[in-house]
């Protein structure tokens, strides 16, 4: 903090602050502005609104896009025929998928062909292995319809009068599993998120004791002519404020180019394996309305805080002085 001039107050100038004067004049301001510690504080905000912006975004994209895996699971419903000795599978395989589309709230249903189900077990089993040996099952997927909800309990109960060897499975073990693991995600963001607005808090309250301590013999001045604790406290306030609000812009700025960038190579890389994955984890990146919302109150609450640091921490000093 740049060293300040000394100030020796008259008496003129001690009337004029006991009436409450709006400003001290600037060859003494309390808290320069533009000085290396005031850089530095900055420079410190908007580090930590950029991460605290992109905490709370990343809890908002991965809250939505639990929404979505959800909603579109549920929407679908899957069918397994399995081979039992004495039945003909391909026939309970199309006398299930005719007694699914008769059922009200279902839209479709596709029946997997022999190779299809063979397929989704490669992943587990490995390549290479002949699968035409094995009894494996025969899939049918349900498309449900959003807004005629269909009875699975009643669905359940016909398929197996029809089909005996069939087995109706509507995901909601995995939509469960799925809720669990972005409720974890948003609870990790949200720690995240309130960790760094803690380490900015250090940050501010070190940047103003530091403050008072470099201009401390014109505060104790001050204090002693009569001036009111809330008005030296209102200058530090100020101040900080100011600078609280240059490094949020700057930090909350940052992080809106961080996911217009990350949403520009989120479409070049959505043809890839781990665009697609990534895709399915945030979706496209793409803020919104909420996401701009939020690093704008966000900006506004760092600045908002600093200042209230800094107050509260000259009114202490101030406090012990008294």
């Amino acid at each position: 903090m740049t060293v300040m001039r000394f100030w020796s107050p008259t008496r003129q100038d001690a009337s004029d602050i006991d009436e409450g004067a709006e400003e001290i004049p600037a060859k003494s301001a309390l808290v320069p502005a533009d000085s290396v510690a005031g850089r530095s504080v900055v420079i410190v905000i908007a580090i930590m609104t950029f991460l605290a912006a992109l905490a709370a975004n990343v809890a908002i994209l991965v809250a939505d896009a639990s929404v979505e895996w959800r909603s579109d699971i549920a929407r679908e419903a899957t069918v397994q025929v399995r081979p039992t000795a004495g039945r003909d599978i391909e026939a309970d395989v199309l006398t299930a998928a005719e007694a699914m589309r008769r059922t009200p709230g279902v839209l479709e249903a596709r029946i997997y062909a022999q190779s299809e189900s063979e397929a989704l077990l490669k992943p587990w089993l490995g390549e290479g292995l002949d699968l035409s040996e094995l009894p494996t099952p025969r899939m049918i997927v349900l498309k449900l319809d959003a807004e005629n909800r269909v009875d699975i309990d009643r669905l359940r109960v016909e398929l197996e009068r029809v089909v005996p060897n069939a087995v109706l499975d509507d995901h909601h073990v995995f939509i469960e599993r799925l809720g669990d693991m972005a409720r974890a995600a948003v609870a990790t963001a949200a720690l995240v998120f309130v960790l760094i607005l803690a380490a900015m808090a250090v940050a501010v309250t070190s940047a103003t004791r530091a403050a008072v301590a470099t201009n401390r013999e014109i505060v104790e001045v001050l204090h002693m002519v009569g001036a009111a604790d809330a008005f030296i406290a209102r200058e530090f306030q100020r101040r900080f404020m100011a600078l609280g609000l240059r490094g949020a812009l700057m930090g909350g700025g940052g992080a809106v180019a961080f996911f217009v960038l990350a949403q520009f190579l989120a479409r070049r890389w959505r043809t890839t394996g781990g665009g697609e994955q990534m895709e399915a984890m945030f979706g496209d990146f793409s803020l919104g309305v909420s996401g701009f919302l939020a690093i704008l109150l966000l900006s506004g609450g760092v600045a908002a805080l600093t200042g209230y640091l800094s107050r509260y921490i000259v009114l202490r000093h101030l406090r012990r002085l008294g």
